[in-house]
This record gives structure tokens, sequence and C-alpha cells, in this order.
């Protein structure tokens, strides 16, 4: 027979109200009563229905985080810094992948507009501009990694393009004026921002942009080595090549020593993430560091705060980049 809230009031000897005032840890209600009611508990065996309660009060502390998919292994550590940050705050992280797919998006948004979740954040999305702002309207979202142009959302990224600029720009210092650019046929604009970067560098040091020195494919490995064949074929192959991916920038590394290249003599690689692969990988990989614990902690105190406040406040915070000099990168030497 299921126990009720009843039951355990009748067994404890108090109101239905006082054994909900010590199920909600609330000092209003005596050491003696309290202790009466938590023994009628482990008598009886209730184990309270707080989804029910949650619901009740429109709230159930839990925060859903929707990844595009599990290949992104710096995902781990903005999942998390969401985890450590809602922890401290009550809050648990319910963690799903859309596949980039719209359909399973809204499918598993679902959760949010049905209030069995507080809040929803997308680490990249496939929703338009229009359909993300009405829904912050009612609900509690926001964005991670990656933008969306024009959306009245809550968004934490890093700076794409400062972090791109920087690291074209440490190449150059080394005396690299032919550098290519593996980026990605993929509508997201942390790709645009990034190619921004680059091309911004070049510009700024009076450097041609050469249309034949950029490669668009996927962020799959093996485009990466798709790149690199690429601009050995040219006439006058680059001297560096900036991924805008680690995975990439591995990529075009392994192809490289395969066809006897020496990394960071013969030709310099750079990718972005920092992930955990590019300092592992021999040689390591120079790259831009993306500060993903701190995303993900940012993101979730800023829509838990949201959500106490009872208001919106839709900012566009970009974190600080760090370049991460190692092997793969040297000085020009022909």
């Amino acid at each position: 027979m299921n126990v009720t809230i009843k039951d355990v009031a009748k067994a404890a000897g108090v109101s239905v109200a006082t054994v909900s005032r010590v199920l909600n840890n609330s000092a209003a209600v005596s050491a003696s009563a309290a202790e009466n009611v938590n023994n009628a508990i482990k008598e009886l065996g209730y184990s309270p229905n707080f989804l029910g309660r949650n619901l009740r009060k429109r709230e159930t502390n839990i925060i859903l985080a929707i990844i595009p998919s599990t290949e992104q292994t710096f995902y781990s550590d903005i999942i998390k810094g969401m985890q450590n940050a809602a922890s401290e705050h009550g809050y648990d992280i319910l963690l799903s992948t859309s596949n980039s797919s719209y359909n399973i998006e809204m499918r598993l948004l679902d959760m949010l507009f049905k209030r069995t979740v507080d809040a929803a954040i997308l680490l990249g999305t496939q929703l338009d501009v229009k359909t993300l702002t009405d829904i912050n309207k009612q609900h509690h979202i926001a964005l991670c990694c990656e933008r969306v142009e024009g959306a009245d959302v809550l968004t934490v990224t890093v700076d794409d393009e400062g972090g791109a600029f920087a690291a074209v720009n440490s190449l150059i210092e080394m005396g690299h004026t032919r550098i290519g650019m593996v980026s990605t046929t993929v509508n997201s604009l942390s790709s645009y921002d990034r190619e921004q970067g680059y091309k911004r560098a070049l510009g700024e040091n009076g450097i041609e942009l050469r249309e034949d020195y950029i490669y668009r494919g996927t962020y799959d490995f093996s485009h990466g080595i798709k790149a690199f064949e690429h601009f050995m074929s040219l006439p006058e192959p680059p001297s560096a090549i900036f991924c805008i991916s680690d995975i990439l920038a591995a990529s075009v590394v392994k192809k490289a020593i395969s066809e006897g290249y020496s990394v960071g003599s013969d030709i310099s690689v750079c990718g972005f993430d920092n992930i955990l692969l590019s300092w592992m990988y021999t040689p390591g990989i120079t790259t831009v560091e993306q500060p993903c614990y701190d995303i993900g902690r940012t993101v979730v105190t800023e829509l838990i705060e949201n959500i106490n406040i009872g208001t919106k406040s839709n900012k566009k915070i970009k974190l600080p980049y760090k370049i991460i000099k190692r092997e793969s990168s040297g000085q020009y030497s022909k």
C-alpha cells in the first residue's frame, strides 16, 4: 500500500503542513516535531513525490543542457563547469543530445514547455532567431559556445574572432606570410568568427588574402587530411596552417608527418580549443584555449540568476581566450 503524507502526519502526531515543512527543510519546525516526522518517515517507508510537489510549485531545480553531438571533447569541461555551478545552487543538469536535428531539439525542449525542467541551455542550435526569441519570452533559455546573430537570448561564448586573430598574428610574428586556413561549410557563427579573425590578421599585416589558401569542409578528422593535400598541391603551398579546431589540426599534423614533413619546421600548424588531444599529440599542437569550464559555470550562474529574479538579463558574454604555444609551430626558415 502506498504511504501518503497524511499517514506520516498521523503517525507523527502533527499536521500535514508540519510534515511538508520538514520535507522542505523549513526552520519553522521545532526539533521534537522534526524528529517525530523523520522517525515516522523511516518507520512507514515514506518516499515523497518531489517531482509532483515541484511541478505544483512550478520548480524542478533541473536545467536541461542539449549538445549537438558527443564528438566534440571540449564539451566535457563545459558540462563539468555547468554541473558544479548548478550543484552550488541546488540544481542538477540533465544532459541530452540533439544530433544537430531541429526536430529532436524541439522534442527535447518540450520538457521545458511542460515544466519538467526549469530552464534549457543550447550548446549549438538549429533553431532560428525568431524561434529562440519567442521561446525566451515564455521560458528561461541560454545559448552556450555558439551564438545566434540577433537572438535576444542569454549567450556565453569565447571570443572566437579575437582568438583566431591572435593565433594567426602569432604565426605572422614567426615570419610566416603564406598562411592557409582549414575552415568548414558548417553553418555556425563560431566558424564564421574564426574565419573573420584569420582575415583580419592578414589584412592588418598587409598580407594578401588568397582564396586558394582557405579550405572548407567539415569538422570530421578526414577533412584535415584533405585540406593538407589541397594546400600541398598548390604551386606555392603555405608555410603555416591555422585550423578552426584541434581535431582538424591533429589531422593536418598526422598527414604532414606521413608525407615526410617536419611539423614545426617545414610546416607550422595551429588549432583551436585546446582539447586533451592537442597536448597529448606528438608534436604538441599550438592552439587557442577556450575557457571551457568557466563557460559552463558562467552560463549556469547567469541562468539561475535570471530564474531567481524572475526577469531576464539577456547578456552577450564573451570570455577571454589564451594562446598555447607548442612544438607544432615554429619560425619560418625558408
